[in-house]
């Protein structure tokens, strides 16, 4: 199982566990504590991790939306489904914001704050600038991923692998011509990598399946606690918070659609 389609999975059983009753909080539950509690992987750079000097993107920008509320943050760090059903946690960063995606989750939905799916990654100087221009560069895709499917029901020559990491490795050695990989790994590709240099196009914007917002999942706020999310965020972004944030992991905040 590859490292995407294992967050995926973590994604799901998140969403599943915030749903619980049990552990839904009022804003003013979350005042009188004096901490809000995010849900994060511990090993799952850039978007969060436990150790090391960067703490990944979701923890800073949840850091950030704690302040503006007026409280602390706290970490609930989990991994499998046990840890996701016990963990007591009121957000989740980065949920798909499409209420059908969400519909079994049972969690509500802030305002969007960036746009997010799959993109072509390419080298610098590569002639390509829609799918309609790869011809018969081989592209590579994360094995038995929708983007593969897509890719392959329009003849285009695909090289599966099973980590978007190595995708991106075979595309700086030449290995393959192209990339249909998310923009946060071809971001956090390129800071670590600075000799790559590599470049996106949004080749998939007309797909829902490739092409999506994302927005702060709560579990069963109140219409206080919605309410003052929303607000926060708003604020995070007229600011510059949430795009100074991305951007220490390599990553473009694009604007949600």
């Amino acid at each position: 199982m590859s490292r995407v389609h294992s967050l995926a999975i973590f994604a799901v059983l998140l969403a599943a566990a915030l749903a619980s009753p049990a552990a839904a909080r009022s804003l003013a539950d979350i005042k009188a504590s004096g901490t809000i509690a995010l849900c994060a992987h511990p090993n799952s750079l850039p978007f969060a991790s436990k150790n090391g000097a960067r703490h990944g993107f979701q923890v800073e920008l949840a850091e950030a939306l704690a302040r503006r509320l007026g409280v602390s943050l706290t970490r609930d760090w989990v991994i499998t489904r046990y840890d996701l059903f016990r963990a007591p946690c009121d957000i989740v960063m980065d949920s798909i914001a499409d209420p059908e995606a969400q519909a079994d989750s049972g969690l509500q939905l802030s305002k969007p704050y960036r746009r997010s799916g799959v993109a072509l990654a390419l080298r610098a100087g590569e002639k390509i600038h829609s799918l309609d221009d790869i011809g018969r560069r081989k592209v590579g895709v994360l094995t038995s991923s929708i983007a593969a499917m897509t890719l392959n029901k329009r003849g285009i020559d695909t090289v599966p692998g099973l980590f978007e990491d190595e995708i991106l490795t075979m595309l700086a050695t030449r290995e393959i011509d192209a990339a249909a990989v998310t923009p946060t790994s071809v971001g956090y590709f390129n800071l670590r990598h600075p000799g790559a240099r590599l470049a996106l196009i949004y080749a998939f914007e007309g797909d829902p399946d490739l092409a999506w917002n994302v927005a702060v999942g709560m579990r069963r706020p109140d219409a206080a606690l919605h309410q003052a999310i929303d607000a926060a965020l708003t604020r995070l972004l007229a600011d510059g918070t949430v795009t100074r944030i991305y951007a220490r992991y390599g990553v473009a905040v694009q604007p949600p659609s």
